[in-house]
């Protein structure tokens, strides 16, 4: 039974699971709830898309996960109400959600994994949600809800391939697979950086997209099936510098082999599989590095904000949908049809 006034106040609609697959989601409504010590209540207004909410919503990425669980991982509202002992933020703030709660700076470590948010931890995918402060930073300056929600995974994935493995510095090259929410943060921010890109697709239409975004080179993998030998052609033999591979199982061993000498593969997603035999003779024999990576620290979101603002860059938003129609936003992004960020609004 909710207390006092609390119970007079409407119920909070959210999308919940409670057996893995997409078929087994469920549009109900909860009690609303009050922010405990040390967290903040956010009414949040949009969320964004990433291909790590479908693998928790299959099973694929953790099947252990505890159930039920709301979906979806990222997200940007207003501040509610905190919790005593929150400092950062108050009633009336904009902010944007962390998706790893905890990992303030440094070395990633195991047990940042077991709060994450749209799986352990509370997701994205109703009116309401209650979080820890830690999982939380201020939205940019003058961005609507649904610019800002395109942040938290892919951004700062990006910023992590491009910045904190990378780091790319001006004139280098950078190749990034795939025109989705990472790949198109990867363009914009390897370009602010000085860096040449180049960039994959199984459409012309896309391809011409991301030249508009400043893409020198666009290589479409189904014409050109051998798009590792038309990565090293367009760059003189040598390859990439930099290669933001989300591909996986698929495309890892191209990617090797499109890494110049003593060049990085970053290693962030898994489209194409999570297994696959992989070539280690260009690795050794090049000096190749493979970066894994799984986002990044809440620091580093800071600075990927301040990043943007300061080079007024915004996010590339693709559909919106509204939150009743999560599913057919999880089907836009299965079938790859997307370019940038898929948007959910919810306020």
């Amino acid at each position: 039974m909710l207390p006092g006034w609390l119970g007079t106040l409407p119920r909070v609609k959210r999308w919940v699971f409670h057996r893995f697959g997409a078929a087994n989601l469920r549009f109900e409504d909860c009690p609303p709830s009050r922010p405990g010590p040390g967290e903040v209540l956010v009414e949040l207004g949009a969320a964004s898309l990433n291909y790590r909410d479908l693998l928790i919503l299959k099973g694929l990425y953790n099947p252990r996960l505890p159930l039920p669980q709301v979906p979806v991982s990222d997200g940007a509202g207003v501040v509610l109400e905190a919790g005593e002992g929150v400092s950062e933020f108050a009633p009336g703030d904009r902010v944007i959600t962390h998706p790893v709660v905890g990992w303030e700076d440094g070395r990633f470590r195991r047990e940042y994994s077991r709060a994450t948010l749209g799986g352990p931890g509370p997701g994205m995918a109703q009116e309401q949600v209650v979080v820890p402060e830690a999982a939380l930073c201020r939205a940019p300056s003058g961005w609507s809800h649904e610019e800002a929600a395109a942040l938290p995974i892919a951004a700062v994935t990006a910023w992590s391939a491009l910045v904190t493995e990378g780091p790319v510095r001006p004139g280098q090259t950078v190749l990034t697979l795939g025109t989705g929410g990472v790949s198109i943060f990867a363009l914009q921010i390897a370009r602010a950086l000085g860096a040449r890109v180049i960039i994959t697709s199984s459409s012309h239409e896309k391809l011409e997209r991301a030249r508009a975004l400043g893409a020198d080179v666009g290589i479409h993998r189904l014409e050109t099936p051998a798009w590792d030998k038309a990565v090293r052609e367009a760059t003189g033999g040598e390859g990439a510098d930099l290669v933001v591979e989300n591909g996986g199982a698929g495309t890892l061993n191209q990617s090797i082999r499109a890494t110049a000498a003593g060049g990085t593969v970053a290693m962030l997603g898994a489209l194409t599989g999570l297994e696959a035999p992989v070539q280690f003779a260009p690795v050794v024999m090049r000096r190749i590095r493979i970066a894994g990576i799984m986002t990044d620290c809440r620091r580093a979101l800071r600075d990927v904000v301040g990043f943007l603002e300061k080079k007024d860059l915004r996010p590339v938003l693709d559909r919106h949908y509204p939150l009743t129609e999560l599913p057919a936003a999880l089907d836009r992004m299965e079938r790859g049809a997307h370019f940038g960020k898929i948007i959910v609004r919810i306020a």
